[in-house]
């Protein structure tokens, strides 16, 4: 499988290629306490242009073939599909608590609440679902208070911080502190890919540091900006206190990458999504 890829290629890499693949980042696979992954477009049973991974059920897919690709994304990573807990995205900023009541949401029962684009838990054997097609998915993990979180950051979550809204219910809610997190920013959109209007660029810019600001965009001659969602989050998660070192920058773009990933924007719309995912583990599992 090839990777088009923006960097060096250690902030990701390709689990399970033959089979059923996903994408790990080894900032976390040191943490044997967490389980995470990010599906990419291969390994399902979904036709046409949700071929094959789709894991949404709102794209029109046959219901019990979405629920095939879960089983399927699950054996790979290593967990049970009835432990997941899926989120509800419409470009919030909310952040839900997830307990023992909550789980299999979404997935063996429907979803309860609504307008959930960040889930964090303390509970093991919890794995949190986040839903993507080239919007940012962000991990954080504690590896002192045992606390996993998972959002969904496009430009308008970003806009609003949803990273730093992320670390401070982990704060408020666990005890947990910014120094002790560790932070994915994971495959999404990149620069050269996500072209932007002016009204968005002003939105994004507001929250940027002055001193940042033109690392973070380009204008083009059309008077239109190309947006990196990745810096500006990467930004975010400084400016909430998690250290440098704790954070890894994806180098691997949705849109660049149409034969592994569903983009919106290659496809148009005509797609599927991918899911993340972030648990902690049982004290028995033994994936």
């Amino acid at each position: 499988m090839h990777l088009k890829r923006t960097g060096d290629g250690q902030t990701a890499r390709i689990c399970h290629e033959d089979t059923v693949p996903y994408v790990s980042f080894p900032l976390l696979e040191e943490h044997k306490d967490f389980l995470h992954g990010f599906s990419t477009r291969l390994g399902g049973v979904s036709t046409e242009h949700l071929s094959s991974m789709n894991l949404s059920f709102t794209r029109g897919d046959d219901p019990e073939r979405v629920r095939e690709n879960y089983r399927r994304i699950a054996g790979s990573i290593g967990f049970r599909p009835e432990d997941m807990v899926l989120s509800a995205q419409t470009h919030t900023t909310h952040v839900r608590k997830v307990t023992e009541a909550d789980r299999g949401m979404g997935f063996t029962r429907p979803l309860e609440y609504a307008d959930v684009d960040g889930l964090m838990t303390n509970v093991p054997g919890i794995v949190l679902v986040g839903s993507f097609a080239d919007c940012v998915p962000l991990y954080f993990i504690d590896p002192v208070e045992k606390v996993a979180a998972l959002s969904h950051s496009g430009w308008k979550g970003t806009a609003h911080r949803m990273g730093r809204v992320t670390v401070e219910a982990m704060e408020r809610e666990y005890g947990c502190r910014p120094e002790n997190l560790y932070a994915v920013i994971g495959p999404s959109i990149c620069r050269e890919c996500y072209e932007v209007s002016e009204d968005v660029l002003m939105q994004i810019e507001a929250i940027i540091p002055e001193e940042q600001a033109s690392k973070m965009y380009e204008k083009k001659e059309n008077g239109r900006y190309q947006l990196d969602l990745w810096k500006v989050n990467e930004q975010i998660l400084l400016d909430a206190g998690i250290p440098k070192e704790h954070i890894a920058v994806t180098d691997v773009c949705t849109c660049c990458n149409p034969e592994i990933f569903f983009s919106h924007r290659a496809s148009r719309g005509q797609r599927g999504n991918m899911a993340a995912f972030l648990g902690i583990r049982r004290p028995e599992d033994s994936f």
